[in-house]
Formats: structure tokens, C-alpha cells, sequence
């Protein structure tokens, strides 16, 4: 199945995404995590598609969307939400369910409890909770706020290959596109990721923007978490709190990841399938 690339103005910036499906299916909102792009989401978003409208978004700042002029004001998920409203609102999208991967799961969470509380059918958090380890934090903020450059797009995917090696098995096919899906070419010539590195001062001029116990508590809607077996940054205390509290979640672990699955083989992909059509 072939998407369609989009580009539509939402709440001050230009948000790219790729459109999966029939435009009048019922719609899946499937939202990438803090440093990757929507291309994450072709491999389920090809499955989900034979059933559903599947709408995968670059976040301002990633990928072919607009890059933030005020990335201190605007790179946390409060901007983030008043662009997916806006972009959910244009495409005359009324009911969806959400698909988010690590900060596009926030995303969610907060839009579930808030702007898109009524509006969203269900919501999907891969490696993702109302709170999050400070470990992956200063992880995350050691590679991706300094992001490397190299001579060639194999060196980059090298790269990948190391520091993304908790998403779990991708097939070789599967890590050349998250190379050229997630690549920019500098001034210079060399190659880098393709992110506004700004985007890291979301933790710190946002600090608390990743403690969302409360927005949880809120949450009445059906709740699947997907947590990598080895993730550093979904405590397995916390996913089990998810379970007791608030919209009580229903749990699963994937075996042989960290932070985050990568959503791309066949059992990942039905985990999620089954959930929306039990929704």
C-alpha cells in the first residue's frame, strides 16, 4: 500500500505527514517518539491500513515538518497538543484511536486527558508512562541534543544501528530506511540526523512535562502499554502501577527490546491490531 505525503499549517507551524489507508476509514493517529519521524510507523502503519485511516505526523522540528524560530517556548507537549488538535481538526477527524512511541505516547496521554478527552477511542503507549526514569533522560540528552554528523548516509546508519539497538530485530531493508527516512545534509556536505537539536531544551525549560500521574488518573478510555523488556526508561514499577490505577492498562511485555520496540514484526504489529479491534 502507498501513502501520501501532506503538508497542512497547524497552530502556527507546517506539520509534514504520511497518510495510510482509505480517507474515510476510521482513523489511527500513529506518533513517533522525541528524535525519530513518522517514517518510523510505515511498517504498521502498511498492516493497520488495510482496516484504517492511518495518519503518521513529523512533530515540529523532525523530519520535513517546520522547525521551531522559539524551540524554548514551543519544543514541549503542550505546543505539540495544540498542533495535533489542529491537524486532527483539519482533517475532519472526529474519533480516532492513538498509536505513540515514547514521547508521541505522551503526547497522547495528555491529549487523551485534555484537548482529545471524548475524542480518542483508545490509546496505545509503546514504552511510555505517566512518569519516566531520569537515567533515560540524561541518555537521551548525551546523544540527542549533540547529534553526530559523518562523511556518508552508511556511516549514519552504522550509527543508528548502535545507538538504536534497543528497538529490537529490524531487517536490513528496515534499518537502510530509517536511515534515509531520518537524514539531513549539512553546509559542509557531511550527513546528520535529521532533527532541530533544540528540541532537548523541552527537558530543560519543561521539565515536568514527562510527570503525567495526574493527566492518568483522568484517562477513561481502553489503555495498552507495550514495554521492552530491557527499557530504561518505563520503569517495570511504573507500567505495573499503570495497571492498578487510572484507566488500568493492559500490559504487555516485548521480549528481546529496551527502549523503544519498533513496532515492525508480525506479533508487535498484532498486539496492536487486536487491541484497536477489540476497542
Amino acid at each position: 500500500m502507498t501513502p501520501q505525503s501532506h503538508y497542512l499549517e497547524c497552530a502556527g507551524r507546517e506539520i509534514h505527514f504520511m497518510e495510510w489507508g482509505d480517507a474515510k476509514a476510521d482513523a489511527v493517529i500513529a506518533w513517533h517518539g522525541l528524535a525519530r519521524t513518522g517514517r518510523d510507523m510505515d511498517a504498521i502503519a502498511s498492516v493497520l491500513a488495510q482496516r484504517w485511516r492511518v495518519i503518521c505526523p513529523d512533530t515540529p522540528g523532525r523530519g520535513l515538518s517546520q522547525w521551531s524560530p522559539d524551540p524554548a517556548r514551543e519544543y514541549c507537549l503542550a505546543a505539540y497538543e495544540q498542533q495535533a488538535l489542529a491537524l486532527v481538526d483539519q482533517l475532519g477527524i472526529e474519533r480516532m484511536h492513538w498509536l505513540g512511541t515514547s514521547m508521541g505516547g505522551a503526547l497522547g496521554l495528555r491529549a487523551a486527558a485534555n484537548s482529545l478527552r471524548g475524542r480518542m477511542r483508545s490509546l496505545v503507549l509503546n514504552d511510555i508512562g505517566p512518569q519516566i526514569t531520569e537515567s533515560s533522560v540524561a541518555r537521551i540528552r548525551s546523544y540527542a541534543g549533540n547529534p553526530p554528523a559523518f562523511a556518508t548516509v552508511g556511516e549514519l546508519e552504522r550509527y543508528f544501528r548502535t545507538i538504536y539497538e534497543p528497538y529490537g530485530w529490524l531487517s536490513d531493508e528496515q534499518w537502510r530506511l530509517l536511515a534515509e527516512s531520518s537524514v539531513r545534509r549539512l553546509p559542509d556536505g557531511r550527513v546528520t540526523p535529521h532533527y532541530d537539536p533544540a528540541m532537548v531544551l523541552q527537558f530543560v525549560h519543561h521539565p515536568d512535562d514527562y510527570a503525567q500521574w495526574e493527566a492518568w488518573d483522568r484517562l477513561e478510555l481502553p489503555v495498552l502499554c507495550l514495554r521492552g523488556e530491557r527499557s530504561d526508561l518505563l520503569a517495570a514499577e511504573t507500567a505495573e502501577a499503570m495497571r492498578h490505577r487510572g484507566p488500568r492498562a493492559q500490559l504487555e511485555t516485548i521480549a528481546g527490546c529496551g527502549h523503544a520496540p519498533a513496532l515492525n514484526t508480525p506479533e508487535q504489529i498484532a498486539l496492536v491490531e487486536r487491541f484497536f479491534n477489540s476497542v
